[in-house]
Formats: C-alpha cells, sequence, structure tokens
C-alpha cells in the first residue's frame, strides 16, 4: 500500500544541501524521512486478504494472560470464546472472557453503522484493542485479522502488536469453495481442517457436492439404500467399502461452519451424475448409453419426482442455508438413454415437447419448484440457465470460461451469479507446467497468480459491476486427488490467493505484497502439517501424485510399400486431438463438455 510518494532531487549541489541543512523546511523533511517507514510498514502487517486501509502507528499493545475478552452485546459470545480459543491453540495464552465491558483489554463492539456486511474496524492502541462492526459477522473478521497477527508473531506467554488501524470491508458477499466427495471420500476431520483455513482466509461459502457417478455421500433415512448401496466405491475402486456421512455428522459439519459463519451449500445432482443413486434404486434410472450406464433419473416415471422430492426434504432438514444446489449440468452425456422409450415419448406428446432438451427442463424446473416450495433458493450450474427459472429464487454457478454467452444469459434473465470458470478456479487443474498430474485447459493451467488477478482487466466491466454478480468461487473435483496430500497440494496456497481476489478491491490489490505475505503463511502451514505447494521454490514440496497420468499409444502406421517394417512419416506423431488432451486425463478434452468428471 503506497501512502506517498517521494520525489528524488535531479541535483545533488552540495552547497544547495548545506544551507537547506539551516532551514526549518529541511528539519521537517528529515522528520517525514524518520517517520515514513512507519508507515510503510503496514505493507508488512501480514494479513491475508489484504485489508481495504492498514495506517500503522508507533507504539505496541502487549497481549498476555492478564488480557480480558469483553463485549458491549451478548450475542458476541460465540465470537469472544472463539477467539479464546483460537489463541490458547496457537500461542498458547490462557486468557478470560468476561461479559462486564467495563474490564476488557480487547473489546468486540455492535454498532450501528451503514455498511457492508463482514466490514469491520480493528484499532489496536497501547493499552486496548477494539474491533467494531454493525454486524456479528464483521467482528468475527476483524477477530481474524487479529489471529493472523497474532499468529505470525513469535509464539510465547507475550505477543507485542503493532498499534495500528485497520478498516476493511469485502468487495463480493459469495467467496466460495467447493469440495467434491463423491469421486474420493476425505471425511469429518478433513472437512472441519478445511473451514478453519477458510474461515482464516475470511471465505464463506463451502459447496459441498455429495452425490454423483461415484457415490452417494449423504445419509437420507427414507432411502436407506442410497448410502449401504451407493456408498459403496469411488473414482478408482468400485468396491471400496461404503463412506459417507450420516446426518449427524451433516448437522455438526453445518454447526462447525457456522461459527465461523461459513454456510454450507448441498448439492444434489439431477437429473445427470445420477449413476450411484440408480445403483441403489434403478427403478428410478432414465435408461443407459454404452459409455453413460446409468447416468440419470428418469424424467418418465412419476415416482421419480416424489422420490427426489423426499431427499430434497431431508436435505433442507439438515442444512440451514436456505439454498439447494440442484446440478443440471451435462445431462447431454446421458440424455440419448431417453431416446424412443414408449414412456418417454407419450410424455414429450403431451407437453408437445419438440426435443429431448425441452424435457430436461420440464424434469429440472418440476425439481426447482420442490425447492422453492420449502423457501429455499434454487442453485444450478451453468447450463440450466436454458430452464425457465423463478429469476428471484435461483443462483447460477458460470463454470464454462468458453461459454461466456451462458454468463449473460444468466444476467439477461435476472438470475443471481456465481462466478467459478474453470480457468482458472477449477483447483483440479495443474498450477505448474511443472506438474504431471491434473488438468489442462489445452495448455492452459491455474497458477496461483492467476487465480489472484481474478477477475482480469480483460473480464467486462458491464457485467462486473452488475449487482446480480454475488461473487467467486473455486472448484475442486477429486478425480485425481484421492489423499490429503495431493488434496492440500492442490488446496494450498491457492486458497490464500482466492481470499484476496473475492475479498480485497482490485484498486489496492498488490500482488508482490501478497507473495511476502503469503511466504509467512507457509509457516503457518507447515506448523498446521499441510503439504502445499510452494511456487517460489518448486523443489520444497515435490508434487504428490495419486495417479500416474495416462500416456496415449498411438499405433504405428506402416507404409505398405515398405516390406521392411520401417515407419512412415506420420508414425510416432500426435494429432492435433491427443495433444490437446495430453496432460488432462482422458476425459478432459475441449471438444467434450464435460464439468464434473473434470
Amino acid at each position: 500500500m503506497k501512502l506517498f510518494k517521494i520525489r528524488k532531487r535531479k541535483h545533488t549541489d552540495p552547497t544547495a544541501i548545506q544551507n537547506s541543512c539551516n532551514s526549518l523546511q529541511f528539519v521537517k523533511f528529515v522528520l517525514v524521512l524518520f517517520l515514513l517507514p512507519s508507515f510503510l510498514s503496514a505493507q508488512n502487517i501480514n494479513i491475508i486478504p489484504l485489508p481495504k486501509s492498514i495506517v500503522k502507528s508507533a507504539g505496541q499493545f502487549q497481549l498476555n494472560s492478564n488480557t480480558i475478552i469483553g463485549m458491549n452485546n451478548s450475542s458476541l459470545l460465540p465470537q469472544a470464546n472463539y477467539l479464546q480459543t483460537e489463541l490458547q491453540k496457537a500461542n498458547g495464552i490462557a486468557i478470560p472472557v468476561d461479559q462486564n465491558e467495563v474490564k476488557a483489554l480487547i473489546d468486540l463492539q455492535l454498532v450501528k453503522r451503514d455498511e457492508l456486511a463482514g466490514s469491520y474496524t480493528l484499532k489496536i492502541e497501547p493499552n486496548k484493542i477494539t474491533i467494531v462492526s454493525s454486524g456479528n459477522d464483521g467482528v468475527f473478521y476483524g477477530i481474524v485479522s487479529l489471529l493472523q497477527l497474532i499468529r505470525t508473531q513469535p509464539v510465547g506467554t507475550v505477543v507485542n502488536l503493532p498499534v495500528s488501524e485497520i478498516n476493511d470491508s469485502p468487495r463480493f458477499q459469495w467467496r466460495g469453495f467447493m469440495l467434491d466427495e463423491s469421486r474420493h471420500f476425505f471425511g469429518k476431520e478433513k472437512v472441519k481442517q478445511l473451514l478453519d483455513w477458510m474461515a482464516f482466509y475470511k471465505l464463506n461459502k463451502f459447496h459441498w457436492h455429495l452425490t454423483d457417478v461415484d457415490g452417494w455421500r449423504i445419509e437420507i433415512k427414507k432411502y436407506p439404500k442410497l448410502t449401504s448401496v451407493g456408498g459403496i466405491g469411488n473414482k478408482t475402486d468400485t468396491l471400496a467399502p461404503a463412506k459417507y456421512y450420516t446426518q449427524d455428522d451433516i448437522r455438526e459439519i453445518v454447526a462447525y461452519a457456522a461459527d465461523r459463519f461459513i454456510t454450507v451449500v448441498p448439492e444434489i445432482d439431477m437429473p445427470g451424475h445420477a449413476t450411484a443413486a440408480n445403483r441403489a434404486y434403478p427403478e428410478y434410472s432414465g435408461g443407459s448409453t454404452v459409455r453413460y450406464p446409468n447416468f440419470t433419473f428418469d424424467p418418465a416415471n412419476e415416482k421419480t419426482y416424489q422420490f427426489l422430492g423426499d431427499i430434497l426434504k431431508e436435505t433442507h432438514s439438515l442444512f440451514s442455508a436456505g439454498m439447494i444446489h440442484l446440478g443440471g449440468d451435462e445431462v447431454e452425456l446421458g440424455i440419448q438413454a431417453w431416446a424412443g422409450r414408449p414412456a418417454i415419448m407419450d410424455v414429450m406428446a403431451k407437453n408437445r415437447f419438440s426435443d429431448l432438451a425441452d424435457l430436461e427442463h420440464y424434469f429440472f424446473k418440476r425439481m426447482a419448484d420442490s425447492v422453492t416450495q420449502m423457501n429455499d433458493k434454487v442453485l444450478c450450474w451453468d447450463e440450466a440457465t436454458e430452464t425457465d427459472l423463478p429469476a428471484g429464487k435461483t443462483i447460477v454457478f458460470w463454470w464454462r470460461q468458453n461459454v461466456p454467452s451462458q454468463l449473460r444469459l444468466a444476467l439477461n434473465k435476472k438470475y443471481q451469479v456465481v462466478l467459478c470458470p474453470r480457468v482458472p478456479f477449477y483447483f483440479d487443474f495443474i498450477q505448474d507446467k511443472s506438474q504431471v498430474s491434473g488438468r489442462k485447459w489445452n495448455a492452459s493451467f491455474n497458477s496461483v497468480s492467476s487465480v489472484y488477478n481474478f477477475p482480469y482487466k480483460e473480464f467486462p466491466a458491464d457485467e462486473l459491476a452488475s449487482s446480480q454478480v454475488l461473487g467467486i468461487q473455486a472448484n475442486l473435483w477429486t478425480e485425481l486427488v484421492a489423499s490429503e496430500k495431493r488434496l492440500d497440494f492442490m488446496v494450498f496456497p491457492r486458497m490464500a490467493a482466492l481470499s484476496e481476489a473475492a475479498w480485497t478491491d482490485s484498486a489496492v490489490k498488490d500482488e508482490a505484497s501478497f507473495n511476502e505475505r503469503l511466504k509467512s503463511d507457509f509457516l503457518l502451514y507447515d506448523k498446521a502439517g499441510i503439504y502445499y505447494f510452494d511456487p517460489f521454490d518448486l523443489s520444497t514440496h515435490p508434487e504428490p501424485i495419486d495417479f500416474a497420468p495416462k500416456i496415449v499409444v498411438k499405433p504405428v502406421v506402416r507404409d505398405k510399400h515398405h516390406k521392411h517394417g520401417r515407419k512412415s512419416k506420420l508414425s510416432g506423431k500426435h494429432s492435433k486431438g491427443t495433444h490437446a488432451k495430453s496432460g488432462s486425463g482422458d476425459h478432459h478434452s475441449k471438444s467434450v463438455k464435460r464439468k464434473k468428471h473434470h
């Protein structure tokens, strides 16, 4: 953060300088130079995401066991307890909480003022720390900034904090991260760890992809075979024991997230990506194609709608988000299984549908109505923009960066939008050209820098400025991620870059400053046992590979005019199609519209 510049003199005449020394003006100039480091050192306050404004002054606040946390409103007690607990964990300092604000040396204050949700002021004075906001979430984010300052100080029973004032507010209200646990399951403790880091970086939406082709991970009591049968297997082992979250597990995680002001958004995918559910209850399958067996639900079976409606009701009862993600993407991969079936033809004739896409939209609209009738919003991937969904109750996730028309269509239809284009926000993409396991978009990959710099300058300003754009989100699909080590490597430090892209206004973003602050966080990753990617030294943590990339070997093309087995000029070369897929797995080429199999 540059507060001001000092211009260099063009001439260095010794006589002129001596004369200046005798003037009051020069004394003032020296004083400014003397004080300048204390202003510019605000850059060294290691907070990610970078706050809107930091002003640092002389002096320190000494935090020790005599420090008392207080508040001006009893509703802040959970946030006070959170600060108390995190201080104990991070620095071993046990400090009391007392609701009598008079005793407070760390004073949490709710006030009435007009500001964006999540805004806060953190003021550190020699004798007191005050965190002020108009909402509990803002007070929490002020606490997080304070904890970041504390955690980057030497561990001990006394922590010295620089006197400073931070005024801050978020750029976007949706700051999301999505985890796919259908392909590979990671479990409650890993999810909690991710939620802790999301809170540390002021991310506030956890999108939980719980159902897909490879496994059903949420307990539905009315249909127990969804987990006992549908929960068996994963992307790489179809016989792996059933793994899923019980309803008690889910309630625990939702409450844990809520304590950190993170909303957990469940995704129950339909009408495609339904294979795991159809293994458990094949009577609701929409049929099979050679490549995609039982990929869809049956839109011609009235009992399908009751079955899915029951699932959505139980899902609604477990989550406090007020929204359910219904997927709605890549249905075309399995939709040909519907073609020609008598029941399908009857439904199409009855409703005067002209093609199978009309039937897909009919299905999705009916299931969306089931969600809105529970007073929840409907969330969907950008393919579902084609469906006639209620504008005030729909949030579209734009993921296909190569189809900008879908973003424009969503905005034109007055839907709210979350930007999560796979370039740069798919964290299953590799992050450096040296890496071999993971996806690319042709030659593009998702570096820490590319995540940090989104939204790019080339992004349409009118679309970005639209009030319909809620924010941004990164997605981690786990076809090639089976271990916690690999998961950490793909998430960190890109989660930090995501947080600054989502929170910090572009006018104050500074990538060089971010890189320096990020290096401080590496010490925290080390302490937490996080196996992270180090973009500054690739040798620090070599790439962990759960699954070796597939190598496409073209058959030898022999020239029929030669009898001695010599290769033709074409042998051994990659076609354009093969080259486009190189290094990205066997199912992510540009020509195929698959996403989650991404």
